[in-house]
């Protein structure tokens, strides 16, 4: 089979030979003999036969100048599927994020395919009816069938099955004695469609401004990027709505992208009230049929707005118009398995390569997007106060050196003291810490063996609800052992430092009469869960909500009027190029969920270190102080986004190994004064899954082709070998 370069589409097959990309870790294309009688486009969807196996492709273009020597030896594509092609401008997007960040086009275009077998039409479901006699046997398993099938109307084979408790055998008896008829269940209708007329809110005044700005941005359809720019509270999901109005009265797509699609309960009741019905959703919890049906309504144009988690960015969307992210400073919006990729930036260039406009919200804008509306390339669309005229929280720091909790205790004396009053008053208090768990370390007392994880470079944490000691690396775990395993002293174990679990413990010891909710990933079951406990509280079913950052993903909880942060400092302390601005966006988000609706709220930080430029700036609600000194020091660093920075973390079973290869590949770097290559330095995480990791980091100037320096660099270096594994991230967020 031969294989060729980068190809450019064609329109046709004319030379009855086609280069197709499969969706597998393979940058190249291949080349397969057209079928008699089949016409083939670029962007149409085939199966191929690739080694001993059938595979979905794509047409990637016409290959127009074959090799006649290979003619005969070519093989011939399978089969053409019934779905619509993959437009030039998703392929272009396929091209581009490959290129960028040095991933294999075919995991890029696996994104674009995630339903594998599912796709085409959606197969026929059988359905069954109660139509004849009674059998001849009837024993309990057939009489409850019958019994849910007496209302004779077509029930699901497999969804009647599961109601009478039978397996489908049972089901299949009594169709063949002919008590039951098999017919086909009729297709699903397709969803309604929003109707932009729908719960057309009242904006105030401060709102119009951006109302009118978002609907221009819509109706101008052209590449254009605004950032959305309001407080906490300040209604900017139903400001971007205008421009999602606008988009589906022009007959367009529109995106949501959310950076926790889990936690959208509350999102897509504002999403029905504003438009008359739920948007379709793109997440990895959807059924497989979900997501066959909502994979083909995107393509044929059938769902006017999309709501997802990053992977919606690569849908085959028909006519998109328009694309919005929302929290666009949110972390989780960064991929760091498979393709290394920044759903925020590759929508922004998705949006260019399809020339239509993309909206960034937040009340935290990241510090790249913020420089980028100070020099006038984003429009900057601001929302400065509350909606309904509520008052941001007043917030004030607690000096833990001057007013220290109990010993043993993590709350201090005058933050509990303010919890009772809330209480008191029927209001409802917010305690976070972004540490899951009971306790981040466990050690013995008798001789200061501490439990580390068997595989990781990182201690095991203490979890009291699930009784396990757990590693938040690589999910090993172990129960809590009665004894310690090194000197065999019992009773001799003690939990170090705080986790929620334990912050509940002690506020249920200083409030015994207050309901408490505990909100961590770690937690969670499933959506519906997240969703009935997030429910409960903006009923007022919880006095005490202990959370970690999940707390901060936009909820609005109506009571909540108090947020105590119970250690400010968390985030300060990790050698973090990005750890000040992740720690002023966390808990200005967090302090945020404060006298939303009611009230005046009230935030309080714990904190050893009041003077830190980040607690000041907290304290005095001046965020452009914080932007100032933080872009200062980013331009005198020439971190980004004055510079630019990619990281190749090097990992092998053992350490020799891992680091002889970052030794090689520093070594072989190409000299240019543009590009500072650092290390191989052991990554601060050494060890994670029993692979022992060093880093490189390279940095170079902003407008420099870092991504071409790094496949020049690459090409000439050794690959890995044996269990030597190299990872390429352009644009890190994490530097563990």
């Amino acid at each position: 089979m031969n294989h060729t370069s980068r190809s450019t589409a064609a329109p046709t097959n004319a030379t009855g030979m086609v280069d197709v990309l499969v969706p597998v870790a393979l940058d190249q294309t291949y080349s397969y003999k057209v079928p008699v009688g089949t016409e083939l486009k670029a962007g149409d969807l085939v199966g191929v036969p690739l080694g001993a196996r059938e595979v979905l492709a794509v047409v990637w273009g016409e290959n127009a100048n074959p090799d006649p020597r290979l003619h005969n030896r070519l093989k011939e594509v399978s089969e053409k599927l019934d779905v619509p092609p993959l437009k030039g401008e998703l392929r272009s997007v396929v091209d581009w994020v490959a290129n960028y960040t040095l991933s294999p086009r075919g995991m890029v275009l696996r994104m674009c395919l995630r339903m594998g077998e599912n796709l085409g039409p959606e197969r026929v479901r059988p359905g069954v009816r109660l139509t004849g006699d009674p059998p001849r046997r009837l024993t309990p398993a057939r009489a409850r069938v019958i019994e849910v099938l007496s209302d004779r109307l077509l029930h699901g084979k497999s969804e009647a099955a599961k109601e009478a408790g039978v397996s489908s055998g049972v089901i299949d008896g009594l169709v063949d004695e002919g008590t039951l008829t098999v017919e086909p269940m009729p297709q699903p209708p397709p969803p309604p469609r929003p109707d932009p007329e729908f719960g057309r809110p009242d904006f105030s005044p401060l709102q119009r401004a951006g109302v009118d700005a978002m609907r221009a941005l819509a109706a101008n359809g052209s590449f254009h990027v605004a950032l959305l720019d309001g407080v906490t509270g300040s209604g900017k999901t139903e400001v971007y709505f205008e421009a999602v109005a606008e988009t589906i009265r022009r007959g367009k797509q529109s995106l949501i992208l959310m950076p926790e699609i889990a936690l959208t309960g509350q999102f897509l009741d504002r999403f029905a009230q504003r438009f008359g019905v739920r948007p379709i959703e793109w997440h990895s919890e959807l059924t497989p049929r979900t997501r066959a049906r909502n994979w083909a309504a995107i393509s044929e144009g059938s769902a006017p707005v999309v709501v997802g988690a990053r992977s919606a960015l690569f849908l085959p969307y028909a006519n998109l118009g328009l694309i919005v992210v929302d929290e666009e400073h949110d972390q989780a919006y960064k991929q760091d398995e498979g393709v290394h990729y920044h759903a925020r930036d590759m929508a922004v260039v998705r949006a260019h390569i399809a020339k239509i406009p993309i909206v960034l919200a937040s009340a935290t804008p990241s510090v790249e997007s913020e420089v980028n509306a100070r020099k006038n390339r984003y429009q900057r669309i601001a929302l400065p106060s509350r909606f309904g005229g509520q008052h941001m929280p007043h917030i004030e720091a607690i000096d833990l050196r001057r007013e220290p909790p109990a010993r043993g205790r993590y709350i201090s004396p005058r933050l509990a003291g303010e919890i009772k009053k809330a209480i008191e008053k029927r209001e409802q208090a917010l305690l976070f810490l972004n540490r899951r768990g009971y306790a981040p370390l466990t050690l013995c007392r008798a001789c200061g063996h501490r439990f580390a994880c068997t595989i990781c470079d990182a201690w095991l944490v203490d979890h009291r609800f699930r009784q396990r000691l757990v590693c938040h690396h690589c999910g090993f775990s172990m129960p809590r052992p009665p004894a310690c395993p090194h000197c065999a002293a019992e009773e001799s174990l003690v939990a170090v430092g705080p986790g929620v679990e334990r912050l509940q413990e002690e506020a249920a010891a200083l409030f015994p009469e207050a309901r408490t909710m505990v909100l961590s990933s770690d937690l969670i079951t499933s959506i519906e869960t997240m969703r009935s406990e997030l429910n409960e509280i903006a009923e007022g079913r919880v006095d005490i909500i202990i959370g970690t950052q999940l707390v901060a993903k936009g909820h609005n909880f109506p009571r909540l009027n108090l947020v105590g942060v119970v250690d400010a400092d968390l985030g300060l302390s990790n050698g973090d190029p990005r750890a000040a601005e992740r720690t002023w966006q966390l808990l200005n988000q967090v302090i945020g969920r404060a006298g939303r609706e009611q009230g005046r709220g009230v935030g309080y930080l714990q904190t050893h270190q009041p003077d830190h430029p980040v607690m000041k700036a907290l304290i005095a609600c001046d965020r452009e102080a914080f932007y100032d000194s933080e872009i200062e020091l980013r331009e005198k660093t020439l971190y980004p986004p004055f510079g630019r920075l990619a990281s190749l973390i090097i990992s092998a079973g053992d350490r020799p190994s891992a680091e002889g290869l970052g030794r090689r590949l520093v070594a072989l770097a190409p000299r240019d004064e543009r590009v500072v290559v650092l290390g191989p330095a052991e990554a601060p995480l050494a060890v994670i899954k029993g692979r022992y990791r060093f880093r490189i980091l390279v940095k170079s100037a902003r407008g420099f082709d870092l991504s071409d320096y790094l496949r020049n660099w690459l090409a000439v270096c050794p690959k890995p070998t044996g269990n030597q594994k190299l990872e390429v991230d352009v644009d890190p967020q994490s530097f563990l």
